[in-house]
């Protein structure tokens, strides 16, 4: 047990080193967690496959047995905004790689029990930008920076109920940073919460596995809001400005929560060796990130308003066992933009209109105990161009490795 142990110290290390605020998948939301997920395009609700199925359907903690897994991806994020049909520039976002670690476990309460305790920590969410000051006209400059890190620990139970229906519940506790600057000599707009703030929130999820027969199974998940208290800034005078006007020092708040989201999925084994699985999905973005505002002292108030919309995503996976140790997979995964070009000026910090994702991945048995897994995602560049002909596009890669070890 001592390998196992050192695995699991290495983890917590990564897990608290390394940053992920570059996502944005679904919404800012990754279309899975670890390379069996990623893999099979996040269509996962009635095929669990994983320990990491603790936040994608938590009735999947009974199916897998016991075991735990480690992933490690390098999250790779092309962004851009593009001033040039006023005479400006074109600005890059820095920083094209971000690591996204994850760890999930799952193992019987007893020798022989139908209960299963399991769960992890995952870096489940996230969204970034950092743009250099860039000119959107002539004598006009503009400069931004994001950053949404959002970190999930869901232990919780599972249980057999008898050979086709199994149940499982998750308390979520929830982490999450957020920071934003932006500066706009046309608009004469100056925000600035760029040193951060962070905070805890809690939130719970159920899922439920039936199979219908040997070859098909449903599948169902619901994630509750994660609620979290305000986010609070400690701000100077003149940090946020419009138009001349200084907001006071002071303190401001964010209310920025995490939207509840259901799933439905179905697994079909067609053969011994080729299994398919879909899922539809749904997303509540528009509860958490419609009206977003700063409140600071008096009345003091910053509107971010970024107008998004609720998503249904679409994903399907393949699996197809090549030999006794080998299984390869594929995955699509769609969810149209969560906001329109309209919205375009209010989300140059929040560009999440990807919408289109493919995966490919494969799993190796290594011996009974340990098997290694890899994905690569392709997501193909999307833009949208607002009112006043600003363009903002974001294209994603993605490439992760799993080991798993089975108890």
């Amino acid at each position: 047990m001592k390998p196992i142990q050192n695995i699991l110290r290495l983890v917590v290390l990564l897990t608290a080193t390394f940053s992920f605020s570059a996502h944005a998948t679904n919404g800012y939301q990754l279309i899975g967690v670890g390379a069996y997920q990623k893999s099979l395009g996040g269509a996962v609700t009635a095929n669990p496959g994983s320990a990491m199925t603790a936040v994608s359907n938590p009735a999947g903690m009974a199916r897998v047995g016991a075991r735990a897994d480690f992933s490690m991806e390098a999250f790779m994020p092309d962004r851009d905004v593009d001033f040039t049909a006023n005479g400006g520039d074109v600005a890059n976002s820095a920083v094209d790689i971000y690591g996204v670690p994850a760890i999930g476990w799952t193992a019987p309460t007893s020798g022989g029990s139908d209960v299963y305790f399991g769960g992890g920590m995952y870096g489940t969410s996230g969204m970034g930008v950092d743009y250099a000051p860039t000119t959107t006209m002539p004598n006009q400059d503009w400069d931004g920076y994001s950053n949404i890190s959002f970190w999930q620990m869901a232990p919780g139970f599972a249980w057999n109920v008898n050979e086709r229906y199994s149940v499982g519940v998750t308390l979520n506790i929830d982490y999450q940073s957020v920071a934003f600057k932006q500066r706009d000599s046309y608009r004469d707009i100056n925000f600035d919460l760029g040193r951060g703030a962070s905070g805890f929130g809690l939130g719970m999820g159920i899922g439920i596995l039936y199979d219908v027969n040997d070859q098909l199974t449903l599948g169902f998940n619901y994630k509750s809001k994660q609620f979290f208290d305000p986010m609070e800034y400690q701000l100077a005078e003149g940090d946020i400005s419009v138009k001349g006007d200084d907001f006071p020092a002071g303190t401001y708040k964010l209310d920025l929560d995490y939207p509840q989201q259901a799933a439905i999925g179905l697994a079909y084994r067609a053969t011994r060796s080729l299994t398919v699985s879909t899922d539809i999905k749904w997303l509540n973005w528009s509860d958490t990130m419609d009206k977003l505002s700063v409140k600071g002292p008096g009345e003091a108030e910053f509107a971010m308003d970024p107008g998004w919309d609720d998503q249904i995503v679409y994903a399907l996976g393949v699996a197809y066992d090549a030999s006794e140790r080998v299984t390869l997979r594929a995955g699509y995964n769609y969810a149209e933009s969560p906001f329109g070009e309209d919205e375009v000026g209010n989300n140059l910090l929040l560009p999440a209109i990807v919408e289109t994702h493919y995966t490919v991945g494969m799993n190796v048995a290594l011996n009974n105990h340990w098997d290694l897994g890899w994905h690569y995602m392709l997501v193909p560049e999307k833009t949208l161009t607002g009112p006043n002909n600003t363009k903002i596009s974001l294209s994603e890669q993605s490439m992760g490795f799993n080991i798993g070890y089975r108890f």
